[in-house]
């Protein structure tokens, strides 16, 4: 008959103890058992010295509990579990039988066990059966069994096994190796003078024993086995192709068809839903009279409501190993689809003509991505490369968004160097037009390129700091251009729109102008920093503002500190644009942006931030939505950029909470002023108009449920308290906006 062989030891533990096991890798001694026919087993056994150890104030139990680790008695100098073995443990008293199932480690527990005689039978598929018939278990106790199991398929087997010594008596209190020849090699915490830290290599198991070759890594099934009977994400959980948090087929996780495709094509499909509801009071000049009676011939009710649904898909398939080394080629495609509604209470609001009434109803379907990219050249071991992406793609040209981040048609070279410490894009973009009311890419061409290149050192000076140079140059050439609700956009419907010379034709508005920009992110020991500075330069061809060409000489700043402390983050931060001090000259000193989407000062939570004002019954807007910047364009996305504008100061504080690890909240408050008050005052003409325009005190909160971005609720919050210089053009009367947000993604 084959026999099978078991270590056992046994531990005093405090009450406290018993809910948490783990392998006994004590001082006390272990006794190696030789076990006979499984119908005969007998065992002896050897209690640890010493007094039990107890966690102070904690009282003792009546109970026990066994542990331990099952292997394959072939493999004793490097033991493999055996998974899936069924133990019984019978007691000899009552009757009552307790059962466990050795995990894919091979390990097992049964907790809590009266105390007792019991009878231990362990059964392993192709393995003996192994019995132990007489094991006593003590209260307030841990035994700790090491069962090396023998295949039944072996004839023979007790010859093929390692000679054991013969053991002698137990360990006494002071002694510090058990008698025989036989010595375990234990990773031992404590001063056990059996742990070896240095295995010479003579010791050290086969290379056949470790490496096995394998035809389809990917096909490596997970064995059927979970560690806790309670619900959660655990190790070895089974994929399905609906679940995007496992192993999936569907989400680059393993190669799509690789009979197809080989083993190193994958497939990455993502789908979001996003939900956004904004409801707001805002200035709402109609160009016609008001629906309140006896109100000023630009006011009304300035309440509105908005409501988006989104829903967009990814789909990326590209070619690589499935570790960090970028891909070798990629082709990726995001279609966006929109449906939007817009409630107003004033006529001339959703289009021009006043019988479109007070609701706008809109959708469409856009193509946000669709490119191919492929890897020219590795550069290093380290995974520095250089690679290419042609066709429509997501960019943002800073850390914060000041500039431009758009998704429109380039061709973009980028990669990295020095093992990443180093990163550069260079990239030509020919823009599309943009639906007016989702604000998502069409079909038609528009008579935009920007051309642009960055670099980003990390560890500038300081680990953790990194800096990023930019030099870009935006030519918007003149065109004539009205929106989807029939406003015109191009030129903006200000000042001159249209110079008629006649010796050189109608001129209109056309921008030239170069950026350059230093700016920077990270922390310099406990203290986060972000910086910006950006300086324009170019020409204006024929500023509908300043009713001639003008050439541009504007500049933005911006700074943000931050500290962190436990749970929360306090920051204080100033943002600066220049502003023009004479409208009429043939200078513009106001700085605009190409098409920004700051994250900066509250951002979307910030009433400044996130909503369009518009400039009374000029046909342009005081902000636009998204941006900090008073740049009096007549659209962030269909208009052009505008250099002759009153700038702006603003300075703010606030802090960011991690309330839970599902929720977020987000304070902020921001003081504003314009910082030149001509343009203003010459579009209007209303003098004089001061400079303070109020404060936005904003606060807000996010939710994710799984902890995870898959599923995310935002909601926020924020007032306009107006300043006199807000008083003079608009009202005294408190602006404000709510929104909520709903994202799902798959």
């Amino acid at each position: 008959m084959i026999s099978s062989v078991l270590r056992l030891s046994r531990r005093a533990v405090g009450a406290a103890c018993c809910s948490c096991f783990f392998f006994s890798f004590g001082v006390a001694a272990r006794t190696l058992l030789k076990q006979g026919p499984p119908a005969q087993s007998s065992a002896k056994e050897s209690r640890e010295p010493g007094p039990p150890q107890r966690i102070p104030r904690q009282q003792a139990q009546n109970t026990a509990a066994l542990d331990g680790f099952v292997r394959d008695a072939g493999s004793l100098n490097n033991p493999l579990p055996v998974p899936g073995t069924v133990l019984t443990l019978r007691n000899l008293e009552s009757g009552k039988v307790f059962n466990a199932t050795s995990s894919a480690e091979g390990v097992f527990r049964l907790f809590p066990l009266p105390r007792g005689k019991y009878e231990l039978r362990a059964e392993a598929q192709n393995y003996a059966p192994f019995v132990l018939a007489d094991l006593v278990l003590q209260a307030n106790e841990i035994v700790t069994l090491e069962i090396s199991m023998v295949s039944s398929g072996v004839a023979g087997a007790n010859s093929r096994l390692p000679r054991l010594p013969e053991l002698g008596p137990a360990l006494s209190s002071g002694a510090t190796e058990p008698s025989g020849r036989y010595r375990e090699l234990w990773h031992r915490l404590d001063s056990d003078p059996n742990y070896v830290e240095n295995t010479s290599p003579e010791m050290l198991p086969p290379v056949a024993d470790i490496y096995h070759a394998v035809p389809n890594r990917w096909a490596l099934q997970q064995p059927d086995y979970r560690r806790y009977s309670g619900k959660g994400e655990y190790v070895y959980v089974k994929p399905r192709w609906y679940d995007p948090f496992n192993r999936n087929r569907f989400k680059g996780d393993e190669p799509i068809w690789p009979q197809l495709f080989g083993q190193q094509v994958f497939l990455n499909l993502t789908g979001s839903s996003e939900t956004i509801f904004a409801g707001r009071r805002v200035p709402s000049p109609s160009n016609v009279s008001s629906a309140r009676p006896g109100s000023a011939d630009f006011f009304g009710k300035g309440e509105q409501e908005f409501f988006d649904q989104t829903l967009r898909f990814a789909f990326d398939f590209f070619h690589g190993d499935g570790s960090f080394k970028p891909a070798d080629w990629r082709i990726r495609i995001t279609p966006e689809f929109s449906l939007n509604d817009l409630n107003v209470r004033e006529l001339g609001i959703v289009g021009p003509d006043v019988r479109s009434g007070t609701n706008r109803f809109d959708n469409h379907l856009g193509l946000q991505e669709a490119f191919i990219e492929a890897k020219l050249h590795d550069l290093g071991p380290n995974y520095d490369f250089v690679s290419a992406r042609a066709g429509i793609q997501q960019f943002n040209a800073d850390f914060r968004g000041f500039l431009f981040v758009d998704e429109q048609p380039a061709l973009r070279v980028f990669g990295n160097l020095h093992s990443n410490r180093i990163e550069y894009n260079v990239a030509y973009f020919h823009f599309l037009e943009k639906n007016t009311n989702s604000g998502l890419n069409t079909f038609d061409r528009r008579h935009q390129q920007v051309a642009l290149g960055n670099v980003y050192l990390q560890d500038f000076f300081f680990p953790g700091y990194t800096v990023e140079f930019i030099a870009a140059w935006n030519k918007d050439d003149p065109s004539l251009h009205y929106d989807d609700n029939g406003f015109l956009v191009r030129p903006a419907p200000v000042g001159n729109v249209i110079d008629q010379n006649p010796g050189t034709g109608p001129l209109l508005h056309g921008v030239r102008v170069g950026y350059f920009g230093w700016l920077a992110s990270g922390h310099i020991h406990r203290i986060n920093l972000t910086h910006a500075f950006y300086q324009a330069l170019g020409e204006d061809t024929f500023n509908p503002i300043a009713g001639r060409p003008v050439t541009i000489n504007a500049q933005m700043a911006a700074v943000e500190i931050s500290y962190d402390k436990d749970w929360m983050r306090y920051r204080v931060s100033a943002f600066y644009t220049s502003g023009d001090a004479n409208p009429r000259d043939g200078r513009a000193r106001g700085f605009d942006s190409i098409v920004d989407l700051p994250n900066f000062a509250g951002g979307l939570f910030s009433f400044w931030n996130r909503e369009g004002i518009r400039l009374l019954g000029s046909g342009v807007l005081l902000t636009t939505p998204g941006s900090l910047i008073p740049s009096l364009r007549s659209s962030k996305e269909e208009g052009q950029a505008n250099f002759v504008n009153p700038g702006l100061f603003l300075t703010s504080a606030g802090a960011d909470f991690d309330i839970s690890p599902k929720w977020k909240g987000f304070a902020n408050f921001n003081y504003l002023r314009f910082e030149r008050t001509e343009p203003l005052e010459f579009l209007l003409f209303q003098s004089p108009i001061h400079h303070a325009i109020g404060e936005d005190a904003a606060i807000g909160v996010e939710y994710r449920p799984p902890l995870s971005e898959n599923i995310v609720f935002t909601a926020g919050a924020s007032a306009l308290q107006p300043a006199q210089g807000f008083k003079d053009i608009y009202t005294g009367r408190t602006q404000f906006s709510l929104f909520g947000s709903a994202k799902f993604t798959f």
